[in-house]
Formats: C-alpha cells, structure tokens, sequence
C-alpha cells in the first residue's frame, strides 16, 4: 500500500489543519490506520489512530480534545483533523497502515508496516 500524505503547512497558534492520507489500494479498508509525528530533535511518537471500519478511534494524550481522526473506506482516504494548534505541535506528520484486526486500532509503531513520506506541521506563536 502506498500512502501520500497531504495538507500540512505554516499556520498561526490557535489556528487549524486538515491532514489528508490516500491510499494506492483498494484493500485499504483491511488496515487500521495511524497518524504520528516527529519533531525535529525528537523521536516519533504516536498521535492519532482509527479502527478498520472508522468506528473506534484513539489519541495522544497530548492531542485529544484537539485532534480529530476520521475515514472513508470508499475514498481510499484518512484525515486528522487538528485545531487549536500549538507550536509544541510543529513536527513531520506521517500516516502508516496497520494490518488489525477488525474494530480494534493499533498505537504501537511496531505495528504499522506501510508509511507515508510525511507532510511538515509548523504552528508559529
């Protein structure tokens, strides 16, 4: 599976972005599906994932209330949702494709075997 993440880009604090992840497949609907960030200095971490069929969904500590995950199987598309952006948020926003079981979400980066290219988050203060 192929994944392009899109939609990052320079934006104020308190302000908002819409992250966009297609896929190349049409099995797409067979993985879970994650977003993570790294910063520059800093290891990846874990921010957002969603279950196979979009209904279970689980966040960072550090993002929720925040962040929204959401999917359409049929567009071959995941997005995060952010708002009330911080610039502690600035970081390579990556998505990657967990192979799970069915209504269960993977938060482990171990677990995700296909990886976008990123798209950069900067949030000025």
């Amino acid at each position: 599976v192929q994944l392009q993440a899109s939609g990052g880009g320079l934006v104020q604090a308190g302000g908002y972005l819409r992250l966009s992840c297609a896929a190349s497949e049409h099995t797409f609907s067979n993985y879970a599906m994650g977003w993570f960030r790294q910063a520059p200095g800093k290891e990846r971490e874990f921010v957002a994932a969603i279950s196979r069929g979009g209904t279970i969904t689980h966040y960072a500590d550090s993002v929720k209330g925040r962040f929204t995950m959401s999917r359409d199987n049929a567009k071959k598309t995941a997005w995060l949702q952010t708002s009330a952006l911080k610039p502690e948020d600035t970081a390579v926003y990556y998505c990657a494709a967990a192979r799970a079981v069915s209504g269960s979400v993977a938060i482990r980066e171990h677990q995700y075997v296909f990886w976008g290219q990123g798209t950069q988050v900067t949030v000025s203060s």
